[in-house]
């Protein structure tokens, strides 16, 4: 009978743990998807994020997309992650929801990639809050497009976020005004291996797991480009 229980105890463990690590696998595959996101961001210098924005960059978060049969059903249509910069370094970055159903109805069944650009000091203090709804709590625009495109004062002026798609590989501007944000803690929980809050994360205590260095590496880099803010690395 105890032999009976220890086994059945071991195999309630051994269960556990693969649950675990195929949870940690999916996060995985999230990171790879949104780091590929931003290479294709620097791979379309016509229908990318314009210089002056990459250079007042305060928070950057992205959503990898989803067909839209994946989220007729239910308001939880997107999955993604977000850092927020310190100087000329960017946090570890924290796993995120978007949810919303106006942008799923337009996407027409097309896979749908979303970037959000926080242009503000207070970007970071929206971030940490555990739900926030764009358009409300937070101020958003649709972002302008073009490497060299300039951006208006008053959309600078107005907006904490300029929100972006991709869709076959081409960027633009898209209003996401009544979606929302939700910190996704299960999923951060999960990575770091611990009840590590947001605050610690993008604030810049923790340090960037190896799984996610390709991911801040690659924000960096495309986010860094001006000179004023190259000249402090």
């Amino acid at each position: 009978m105890k032999k009976s229980l220890a086994v059945a105890c071991m195999a309630l463990t051994l269960s556990t743990a693969a649950f675990a690590a195929d949870d940690k696998a999916k996060l995985d595959e999230r990171i790879a998807a949104a780091t590929a996101i931003l290479h294709q961001l620097s791979t379309t210098p016509d229908k990318g994020i314009p210089d002056e924005i990459a250079a007042k960059a305060t928070c950057i978060a992205v959503v990898p997309g989803f067909k839209k049969g994946a989220f007729l059903v239910g308001a939880e249509y997107g999955q993604g992650l977000a850092t927020c910069r310190h100087g000329s370094t960017w946090s570890a970055p924290v796993f995120i929801q978007l949810t919303g159903a106006s942008f799923g109805l337009q996407a027409g069944g097309q896979s749908t990639d979303l970037v959000l650009v926080g242009v503000n000091n207070k970007s970071m203090q929206d971030m940490l809050g555990e739900k926030v709804k764009l358009g409300g709590d937070i101020a958003a625009s649709a972002g302008p497009v073009g490497r060299n495109s300039q951006a208006s004062t008053g959309v600078l002026a107005n907006a904490e976020f300029l929100t972006y798609s991709r869709s076959k590989g081409l960027f633009a501007g898209v209003d996401l005004n009544g979606d929302v944000v939700n910190q996704n803690t299960d999923a951060t929980n999960t990575y770091y291996g611990k009840d590590t809050s947001y605050q610690s994360i993008l604030s810049g205590s923790v340090a960037a797991p190896v799984g996610t260095k390709g991911f801040v590496a690659t924000v960096k880099r495309y986010f860094n480009r001006s000179k004023k803010v190259a000249a402090t690395d």
